[in-house]
């Protein structure tokens, strides 16, 4: 291992300090935690001095949230995976303060939302201490981001929503209307959000531009990592709303591709194993050291997955440099099987096919997160004329104008070969 010891947790020990912890505990409730925020403590005597418990388990560094003041992990944990049947992630995650969940309306169909709720209404004090997102999905009018709130509470058995991503995936900046601003003012009003957010998959520059003059939104959720680190009409946006105090949260930390390139993902892989980390740790780190985001959303689908987040999220230790320099040349040597999520360009050189963005995202999930039936669901989403016409389409203006240099032509055919 050749990163510094100092300031550091020893993997060793860290191994050990899960062990401790134990699934047993996992499972058998949350008593430490509790304890740690104030949660569902036993009441003692107000005349005695009383000392603070100590989480037993490592706990992970807390944030500001923008001008919501409200401090929340710096790894946050994405939900998608969860659902009925999968309630050990959620106890997991609470042990070690990773107590910001992050969910959608259309997240598995809505049993992310129900797998959520199983678990609220069986530990019902847990709820004081979340921080609970949601995202209204597929909203496309103020009455459908009311009602797809009102699904969200019942599905989670929860009467508010900590953070509500009124507009999801938003990717044009002329959807931030006073209408929208109104319905968040009511909304906190009436304590059925405590505040208002937007999240961004495409065009996310000109969004978070945008949104960086408006004094109503408290958050937005953004895709950023080591290949969008290089984009400099990124990085003005996000200064933009950091110097606004909107509070901002990474997603799509790990920069996974359309496509995979074999020679180029050994040699980071084998740069990394040298350095005692994965390259998904040391992406996730990169991400964490800029301060200007409150935290870094991950999906996690099992406790192998979630174990390894948490041990780099804990880890104290700088980046070294030449691990930096290792990213950024990954990062141009794949460049061409990355989106970037500029679909407005690609989008206006190909009007027959509005939706090459979206195509592009449903291809990552399956390429890079291996998560083919989902891919194929949100596929067959997109309107069967538009299917259809994809394979006909000429996508040679589109590639001339990617920035990404990305052949999209071939891409979207693997699409619709892997997808329909």
């Amino acid at each position: 291992m050749t990163r510094e010891k100092p300031n550091q947790i020893d993997r060793r020990d860290f191994i050990r300090s899960l062990g401790a912890a134990g699934l047993g505990s996992a499972l058998g409730g949350l008593s430490a935690s509790f304890a740690a925020s104030g949660a569902g403590a036993a009441k003692t005597d107000p005349n005695t001095a009383q000392q603070p418990a100590k989480p037993k388990v490592p706990q992970v560094l807390r944030r500001k949230l923008g001008r919501t003041g409200v401090k929340i992990p710096a790894l946050s944990f994405g939900t998608f995976r969860v659902d009925v049947a999968n309630q050990i992630l959620l106890r997991k995650t609470l042990q070690h303060g990773v107590d910001l969940w992050d969910t959608a309306y259309n997240y598995s169909g809505g049993n992310s939302e129900l797998g959520i709720g199983k678990f609220l209404s069986r530990n019902q004090k847990v709820r004081g201490r979340l921080f609970l997102a949601t995202k209204a999905s597929g909203a496309r009018s103020v009455a459908d981001v009311e009602k797809r709130l009102r699904t969200s509470l019942e599905r989670m058995k929860t009467d508010y929503v900590d953070l509500y991503f009124g507009l999801h995936q938003c990717s044009n900046p002329a959807l931030l209307t006073e209408e929208l601003a109104a319905w968040a003012r009511s909304a906190k009003k009436s304590k059925l959000i405590r505040f208002f957010g937007i999240s961004t998959h495409q065009n996310s520059a000109q969004v978070l531009a945008a949104a960086a003059r408006l004094n109503w939104i408290d958050a937005i959720m953004t895709p950023f990592n080591f290949r969008l680190m290089q984009d400099a009409k990124l990085q003005a946006a996000v200064d933009a709303c950091h110097k606004a105090k909107i509070g901002l949260l990474a997603i799509k930390v790990q920069g996974m591709g359309q496509r995979i390139s074999s020679e180029a993902d050994r040699k980071l892989i084998e740069h990394f194993l040298k350095r005692d980390l994965t390259e998904g740790q040391a992406k996730i780190k990169l991400v964490l050291e800029d301060e200007r985001f409150a935290s870094a959303c991950v999906g996690m689908k099992n406790l192998k997955v979630f174990n390894e987040n948490l041990e780099i999220a804990l880890d104290k230790s700088k980046l070294p440099e030449p691990d930096k320099v290792a990213l950024m040349e990954h990062a141009e040597a794949t460049c061409s099987g990355y989106c970037a999520g500029c679909a407005n360009i690609c989008a206006s050189a190909a009007p027959e096919a509005p939706c090459i963005g979206d195509v592009m995202r449903y291809l990552m999930y399956y390429n890079g997160y291996g998560e083919r039936a989902e891919a194929r669901r949100l596929f067959a989403q997109i309107p069967a004329g538009i299917r259809k016409r994809l394979a006909g389409v000429d996508y040679s203006a589109a590639e001339a104008r990617c920035p990404q240099r990305m052949p999209i032509g071939d891409l979207m055919g693997e699409a619709i070969a892997k997808l329909a």
